[in-house]
């Protein structure tokens, strides 16, 4: 009789134990539907906020679309030499600095420090050239920015 006893507990114990699990799994069903039990409600509250975030996702995108189309012309690459331009500076004073895009197109600017003055030059680069000569510490410049 002892052996039936414990064998009834334990059916009884784990009966208990399933329930409990019966009843969790239905308690998180009940708590997905919204307090005042329109379901309705919410899949249009769900439905208005997706269409939001639609509208904000293509926004977005049109942006990001536009700002790859300008990257090409966008300054990438920056290359600077140091060097004395004038013997009566030590130190390497002077600069000469390469600002290009993806194609090599864009500046060089050369600052020549002297002690009495420091003289400033522009120069454009197309295609990591030149429009004008460029002096070897701009076309190292140039070089240094495309990685060459």
């Amino acid at each position: 009789m002892n052996t039936a006893l414990v064998i009834a507990v334990l059916l009884a114990v784990i009966l208990a134990i399933w329930q409990t699990i019966q009843i969790q799994a239905v308690r998180r069903k009940v708590d997905a539907v919204p307090r005042d039990g329109n379901v309705v409600a919410l899949l249009r509250s769900i439905d208005e906020r997706s269409q939001i975030n639609k509208g904000a996702v293509e926004a977005v995108s049109k942006r990001v679309t536009e700002v790859e189309g300008r990257l090409p012309f966008a300054i990438s690459y920056v290359g600077v030499v140091a060097y004395n331009a004038f013997g009566n500076i030590t130190g390497n004073q002077s600069r000469s600095i390469a600002l290009l895009n993806e194609r090599g197109d864009g500046l060089v600017i050369t600052l020549l420090a002297s002690r009495e003055e420091t003289v400033f030059y522009t120069k454009e680069v197309r295609g990591g050239k030149g429009l004008e000569q460029l002096s070897p510490e701009e076309r190292a410049a140039v070089e240094r920015a495309l990685g060459r």
